[in-house]
């Protein structure tokens, strides 16, 4: 089936839509379900139903204030709720609504329900083939995966289950596994996957990037790798994904490379801002953000305009043509102007900042996914902005991104860093911690080379002796061009808390942090200066339900009430 039309079909809504929160609530007539699982179109619906979940308004709310509100990307906008004013305040609270965990719970259990079921449907439908169940099966499994890892990078220890809800004798309360523990079962659990996942659905077809592959598998292990602190495994996987995107790059340019719009940024192969002989940039990202499914992306979630699931939380949030100032804002520092201030993470060359920000005189929104096409003059880099043309999304259908190439390149540049080690106070680099640099540093290059629309290494303002002098130097380069290319992605926020943990303490994500705030700062700089800061409370609801879970000590608030 047509990823287009599937995704927007829940063939199963009746069986989940009452679930409610698998852990706490009774599970739908498992007669009903016994019927129901005969073929392979069956398993496909339900599978089906997994993505359909995880681009739920719900889902699509937390992946997006989970990772970016409490960093320092995104502070209050207009008519913003107040439970997501608390958040921009750092006053969160167990009743706080985002603290729910309910919608990635009910598509892990879709997951498990697709995991247990697809191999009794295999025994009675002889269509259903060993290799298309395994291939199944890899796909919802790693979904599961994703689902646990934005679980456990949110709130730290949660419940780890790996069977549906479908008998009243289940369990239902589930005591929390680790960090650890759960992330190393992901990892496992993903490995093996990977081996079974589909390659690729047929050329140029958005099921490549709008489904899970083979290649979406080693994008989400090289981002575990790099929580773990196993960087030679997060370098093979990144390298997978990177050697295969080589590939893709030489097979287009074989075919035709005059029709191409990218080319390589020393051996990385990235969509350029503008071709060669073109006075306008915008190119990049009207590919990735505007039509969607680009050469880049490796895993996005996938809207289709005209059908009924919109992206309501990038509307909501970000804005769009009919609602132009969104719940959320951009933080100053994060869009400082670099054409008025002359300390913005921006250089004035860098075609990000006019694509992500709309800048204003008091408070800047963010125009990244808001805007379907965008276009400006790249031959000034002296005096005022340039002019930028857009069209924005009246109603927003905007694809949703997971994983896209300079993601896995800036994962790849992170572990070759943290590879290099420390040096020893009054002793130079090795030739070994040089060489890790330095292949940090061409990745990095690349990127920024991209967003800056240089193709030579004439006047290059980003220089590799300047950062190549102690690990520190290299991880804020690493972080600083994470925030200009990931910026309001659902990235920032982890990005601090997998330094923080990495670290031992939560300083320089205090320090990067805290100057969003115009109150209280110094009350807040203590706050989150506590290592259990970094997650969020588990919600009052859940507290209630189940016995085993214990309040994070950062939101201990001292009230009892049975559970």
């Amino acid at each position: 089936m047509n990823i287009k039309n599937i995704l927007s079909v829940l063939a199963l809504s009746t069986m989940f839509a009452s679930c409610g929160d698998f852990l706490s609530i009774e599970p739908s007539n498992e007669i009903v379900l016994e019927r129901y699982w005969t073929e392979e179109n069956d398993v496909n619906s339900v599978l089906m139903s997994c993505y359909a979940q995880l681009e739920s308004a719900d889902c699509m709310r937390r992946m997006i204030v989970w990772g970016e509100l409490r960093s320092d990307n995104l502070t209050n906008g207009s008519g913003i709720p107040n439970d997501l004013l608390q958040i921009t305040k750092e006053n969160l609270l167990e009743t706080n609504s985002m603290t729910s965990w309910e919608c990635f719970y009910q598509c892990i259990n879709r997951c498990n329900t697709v995991i247990h079921y697809a191999p009794t449907v295999a025994e009675k439908d002889p269509n259903f083939t060993t290799s298309e169940l395994l291939a199944t099966t890899a796909e919802a499994r790693t979904l599961r995966a994703l689902c646990y890892f934005y679980l456990i990078r949110t709130f730290r220890d949660v419940p780890y289950v790996t069977e549906p809800s479908i008998t009243d004798s289940q369990n239902y309360r589930v005591a929390p596994s680790t960090f650890s523990e759960v992330l190393d079962k992901l990892i496992a659990d993903v490995e093996d996957a990977a081996q079974y996942a589909v390659r690729s659905y047929g050329e140029e077809t958005v099921e490549n990037t709008a489904r899970i592959t083979r290649w979406a598998c080693y994008a989400l292990l090289a981002d575990m790798y790099l929580w773990k602190g196993d960087y030679e495994n997060c370098l093979r996987c990144c390298d997978l994904v990177i050697d295969r995107k080589i590939k893709e790059y030489e097979d287009a340019y074989e075919k035709n490379p005059t029709t191409l719009s990218m080319e390589l940024y020393g051996k990385y192969p990235l969509i350029s801002e503008s071709s060669a002989s073109s006075n306008y940039a915008g190119t990049t990202y009207n590919e990735i953000f505007g039509t969607g499914n680009s050469f880049e992306s490796i895993f996005e979630l996938n809207f289709v305009e005209n059908q009924s699931v919109k992206n309501e939380a990038v509307s909501s949030y970000f804005g769009s043509s009919s609602n132009s100032n969104g719940q959320l804002a951009v933080a100053s520092e994060a869009g400082s102007n670099p054409y008025t201030n002359t300390t913005s993470n921006f250089a004035k060359t860098d075609c990000r900042f006019l694509e992500n920000v709309l800048s204003g005189t008091s408070i800047s929104y963010v125009q990244k996914y808001v805007a379907q096409t965008v276009s400006f003059r790249t031959t000034s880099v002296g005096g005022s902005a340039p002019l930028v043309t857009k069209t924005t999304r009246s109603t927003n259908y905007a694809n949703w991104i997971i994983y896209r190439l300079s993601d896995v390149i800036l994962m790849r540049a992170e572990a070759e860093v943290e590879l290099a080690g420390e040096v020893a106070a009054g002793s130079t680099l090795s030739d070994e911690q040089i060489a890790h640099y330095q292949r940090a540093f061409d990745g990095i290059s690349a990127v920024w080379k991209r967003a800056n629309n240089k193709r030579t290494a004439v006047a290059d303002t980003l220089v590799f002796d300047d950062y190549a002098i102690s690990r520190t130097a290299m991880e804020d380069l690493v972080l600083d061009e994470r925030q200009r290319e990931l910026m309001f992605e659902g990235k920032r926020w982890y990005d601090l808390v997998r330094l923080s943990r990495r670290e031992g303490n939560n300083t320089r994500m205090v320090n990067k942090v805290v100057p969003k705030f115009k109150d209280n700062s110094v009350a807040i700089r203590i706050k989150l200066s506590a290592p259990d800061a970094l997650y969020y409370p588990y919600n009052r609801t859940e507290l209630k339900q189940n016995p085993y879970l214990v309040q994070n000590s950062a939101y201990e608030t001292g009230d009892n009430f049975e559970k």
